[in-house]
């Protein structure tokens, strides 16, 4: 892209952000489309603040008779969530031509949650399997699956939480975490999830939402979403060293404007800063507006355990969505800071331009996003939608001497159908597929076949 081009890109974007000025809940990275279904307006969309300090919806019990039988116990047993996950997940990606990464795995998640004792004390756990379906030995490194192509079965969640007033809680132990930089990365057959304690709480109410939402603690251990074993935070993300990771952040929802931001400081290896605003403007009952703007700041600390040396870089980012009459029209720009690619230690990287295989976020690396989804419910298609994306990225720098490093973009094809209603309600098919092409001719090819079903026993 000449100058001209980007400068035009650019100030179509600012404008496109100065016109939306009011609050939604929505998300735009590619972790959070492994967990939302596609959003039919812009009300719906997430972006990454969003769902920081959000609690997942419960589901509605498969076997109310079974229900029942607890009604007369303490709330404690009476409250208690049993929940199974059934997955299914074919992975393909043909990486340039030399090397394939294939398998079709089937697996899922047992979730067991109590009820509140003395209305103070609540525990959980969760049970995690992932078991080879067709597995060739050669294309192993899909993540589905451990090394080697062998299944697991492992214990990822185990926790116990206090209430220490209505809305304030403390979270001990092994736990899943959902925020910008640290997150459960539901993109393969389990998430990661965390050794740690944290707090978090919310304060006031605007509409149905808190006013103020915040929380924080200390995050020692990683699991990785295919592994039976946590590691040092600082481990997981390439340091010689045993670290956790402290970390911190708000988000405040006013009427017609929200913001938040989030630190995490791992000591001799990294700090992390990254900061949300975000907007929704409803012209009509049809047509909608939102705009979101970014901003993360890296850098090394301490004795520069991560690569040796010392380094920071930096973020930004512009979002805008245009919905109207189920279907939405998306434009993000992003640009890296030169000098140092962007990290993404131990979860998903939260760019707006962050998509299916490429996170368009190395050293000095500008980005466009174009986006179109739709939601075919009014045609009679209930819970069917689609979407279709391309991302153009260019000026990316060389860190590494005698490396080359063309310029890339990606495209990216999706179909899903999540059941609202019925007995199949909780059913959830999807077929995603990516080409990422570089300017030097290769290419990578990718297909995902996903198929989740959530029941709720309890």
């Amino acid at each position: 892209m000449n100058n001209k081009k980007i400068q035009a890109l650019f100030q179509i974007l600012i404008l496109l952000f100065m016109i939306g000025i009011t609050p939604v809940a929505g998300r735009a990275d590619e972790s959070i489309s492994q967990d939302e279904p596609t959003p039919a307006s812009v009300d719906d969309v997430l972006v990454p603040m969003d769902i920081a300090f959000r609690e997942k919806p419960g589901v509605s019990p498969a076997f109310p008779w079974l229900k029942q039988q607890l009604q007369d116990t303490t709330p404690f047993l009476r409250d208690t969530k049993l929940d199974l996950n059934v997955r299914s997940y074919y992975f393909y990606k043909d990486n340039y031509g030399q090397s394939i990464n294939g398998a079709w795995a089937l697996g899922g998640a047992l979730s067991y949650k109590s009820g509140w004792l003395m209305d103070r004390f609540a525990m959980g756990a969760v049970l995690y399997t992932s078991q080879p379906l067709y597995a060739p030995e050669d294309w192993d490194g899909t993540g589905l699956l451990k090394a080697d192509q062998e299944g697991y079965i492992t214990v990822g969640q185990i926790y116990g939480r206090i209430r220490l007033a209505e809305a304030q809680f403390v979270n001990l132990y092994r736990y899943e975490y959902n925020t910008p930089f640290i997150n459960k990365d539901d993109s393969r057959m389990s998430p990661k999830t965390f050794e740690g304690y944290s707090f978090q709480g919310a304060l006031g109410k605007t509409g149905d939402k808190p006013t103020w939402q915040y929380g924080g603690g200390y995050i020692s251990k990683i699991k990785e979403r295919n592994s039976d074993d946590f590691v040092w935070m600082s481990e997981d993300a390439g340091a010689p060293i045993e670290r956790g990771v402290a970390a911190g952040g708000a988000v405040y929802t006013g009427q017609i404007f929200s913001i938040g931001a989030f630190e995490y400081f791992c000591d001799d290896v990294l700090n992390i800063g990254y900061g949300e605003a975000k907007a929704v403007f409803n012209l009509s009952d049809e047509l909608g507006i939102l705009s979101a703007i970014q901003y993360t700041d890296q850098r090394s600390v301490g004795d520069d355990q991560l690569n040796g040396t010392s380094f920071s870089t930096n973020q930004f980012g512009v979002l805008t969505d245009l919905s109207y009459g189920g279907g939405i029209f998306t434009v993000a720009f992003t640009q890296a800071a030169d000098g140092a690619d962007l990290q993404k230690p131990w979860s998903s990287y939260p760019g707006y331009t962050a998509v299916q295989i490429y996170d368009f976020n190395r050293a000095n690396e500008k980005a466009i996003l174009l986006k179109a989804s739709y939601d075919f419910t009014r045609l009679g298609l209930d819970g069917v939608t689609a979407y279709a994306l391309y991302v153009d990225g260019w000026d990316r720098e060389n860190t590494t001497p005698g490396k080359s490093v063309p310029d890339a973009h990606e495209v990216d094809f999706d179909l899903q159908w999540k059941v609202r209603s019925g007995a199949l309600k909780g059913f959830w098919p999807r077929i995603r597929y990516a080409i990422g092409e570089e300017d030097n001719g290769q290419s990578i090819h990718e297909i995902r076949i996903i198929f989740n079903y959530d029941i709720s026993l309890l």
